[in-house]
């Protein structure tokens, strides 16, 4: 009965936790115990990721391969980032988003496949040509990157130099994920998927209200 009911329910509950633990996070933030909330970002980061890949109907070798891909990439992008300034700009990253390696928190692999299978999730519908489906999803990632922004930076998850967010940042995200998503759909890796539309949603809502 329990296997039916999550066979039946798994997408719903799925989007449900996590529906409930940005809505927990947002009031948490907005009260007095704001660094203890801060401090469980990478927490609700992963639950959110592992939700989504519960999700899949179909989690193949292929299918881990492409998330893992994904992560090393973005992380490698971080990299270079803060340790050159090549990609997106001078930034470094603060204390807030866990663990570190040669100064880039690791949850930000997990960060770059969340929000890219996610946003993908929005286009997979759309009758149109796979580069049209990766420059829409690759527009939709930058967006959500726009709104994550300004709360980064007050929340300690990286900072900016002179605290200015400079426009090659957005036009570096928009170039790699049009490049990762393009990738992930030429390999038929992405699927229909209720929890990813939900969560790019969550998200939206949840960064969106914390700007104002």
């Amino acid at each position: 009965m329990v296997v039916t009911f999550w066979n039946a329910y798994k997408q719903w509950v799925l989007l449900a936790i996590i529906v409930i633990f940005h809505t927990v996070g947002f009031v948490g933030l907005q009260s007095t115990s704001r660094e203890y909330f801060l401090s469980l970002s990478p927490l609700n980061l992963l639950l959110s990721f592992s939700c989504l890949v519960l999700s899949f109907q179909h989690f193949t070798r292929r299918l881990f391969l492409a998330i893992l891909v994904v992560g090393v990439v973005g992380f490698s992008a971080e990299y270079i980032g803060v340790h050159t300034q090549l990609l997106f700009g001078d930034y470094q990253y603060g204390k807030n988003l866990g663990f570190k390696l040669v100064e880039i928190p690791l949850v930000i692999a997990v960060n770059w496949a969340m929000l890219s299978f996610s946003a993908l999730a929005i286009v997979f519908f759309l009758r149109v040509p796979l580069v049209v489906k990766a420059l829409l999803s690759a527009a939709l990632m930058t967006f959500l990157d726009v709104l994550i922004e300004p709360v980064a930076i007050t929340s300690d998850f990286w900072s900016w130099a002179d605290g200015i967010i400079p426009m090659y940042n957005y036009v570096c995200w928009f170039v790699l994920s049009f490049v990762l998503h393009f990738w992930l759909l030429k390999r038929g890796v992405v699927e229909q998927n209720t929890v990813g539309i939900g969560l790019y949603v969550v998200l939206v809502l949840f960064f969106g209200l914390l700007n104002f």
